[in-house]
């Protein structure tokens, strides 16, 4: 039976020069509001990032006023659907970048890799000469990768550009290819190769997202589940939503090996961060969950990230 109450979800982004992007934040930010749209976009004078999510209907009238905008007219999303709304509520951000890879002499309007498309990428990374790079931070990458990716273990992509300087070398690295989540950062990280001399690098056209919902689990070389910015936390093929919580004491995804071990303790921390927190940030989180727990036996929603996300 078909759940008519059914989420659609759209991550999105496009590279394009706003003369006035910040005119486009309250438009937006009430359109969303109007229609029960909720996530986040983020809007820079290089472009436009987010994901938002709501009824298919509300959210496609969205979609179709953000493809009003000059310059989005070819603007594309990644759909998916949950049957739970996952955002708690509507954020527009105006950013200096939609996406901070740290040197601003990157722009992707000007030059990128070449795309791969997903039913390519596999022969592409099976390439014995091929370099494969997972530009993700260290908290996806730990979930999952593609097989031989190497792994930069960043905090932040903001390190991507330190990363490929102090391990990579045109002279010697003939040829990359790049993946991300949905692609954006391989805009980005695909130019700077460029910039830097890298003569073949590739990158995979919609991301770990698009690679999952096209290709088969038995043809597929992904390893493990795909981190993403919602309370679904990871997804694997078909986008089905897979077991990880996400620990409120630093936002790591956890398994339910993590929610096992006596280091856990559920709205306060996590193996990957209980000895790093301070005896004050734990009593104001365990203060906190009391007070979920008690809205909880009163049939009442605490008006608050869960301790599956924080948001």
């Amino acid at each position: 039976m078909t759940n008519l109450n059914r989420i659609e979800i759209a991550a999105l982004y496009k590279f394009v020069r706003f003369a006035n992007y910040e005119a486009l934040r309250e438009p937006l930010k009430n359109l969303c509001n109007l229609h029960g749209v909720k996530g986040i976009l983020l809007l820079a004078r290089e472009g436009i990032n987010g994901t938002i999510a709501g009824a298919s209907v509300s959210l496609h009238i969205v979609l179709d006023a953000l493809k009003a905008i000059e310059g989005l007219s070819d603007l594309e999303w990644k759909t998916s659907f949950s049957d739970h709304m996952p955002f708690l509520r509507m954020k527009v951000r105006l950013k200096a970048e939609i996406v901070t890879i740290g040197d601003k002499t990157v722009d992707p309007t000007e030059t990128i890799g070449t795309y791969v498309e997903p039913e390519n990428w596999n022969a592409l990374i099976s390439d014995p000469e091929m370099v494969i790079i997972d530009t993700r931070n260290a908290y996806e990458t730990r979930i999952g990768t593609f097989k031989g990716a190497n792994d930069p273990k960043t905090n932040s992509f903001s390190e991507f550009s330190d990363y490929i300087r102090t391990n990579f070398d045109p002279q010697t690295t003939k040829k990359v290819a790049m993946f991300c989540t949905g692609g954006i950062r391989c805009e980005k990280a695909s130019a700077l190769m460029k910039n830097r001399g890298f003569e073949e690098v590739y990158h995979l056209k919609g991301g770990i997202l698009k690679y999952l919902e096209t290709i088969k689990p038995e043809d597929s070389l992904w390893d493990g589940a795909c981190f993403v910015f919602d309370e679904r936390v990871a997804v694997g093929h078909g986008f089905k939503v897979e077991d990880y919580g996400m620990c409120y004491g630093c936002g790591e995804p956890i398994t339910p090996l993590d929610r096992a071990h006596s280091a856990f303790e559920l709205g306060v921390c996590c193996p990957h961060c209980a000895s790093n927190l301070t005896l004050e940030q734990k009593t104001s989180a365990r203060e906190r969950q009391k007070q979920i727990n008690l809205a909880k036996t009163k049939g009442k929603k605490h008006m608050g990230p869960t301790a599956k996300y924080r948001f």
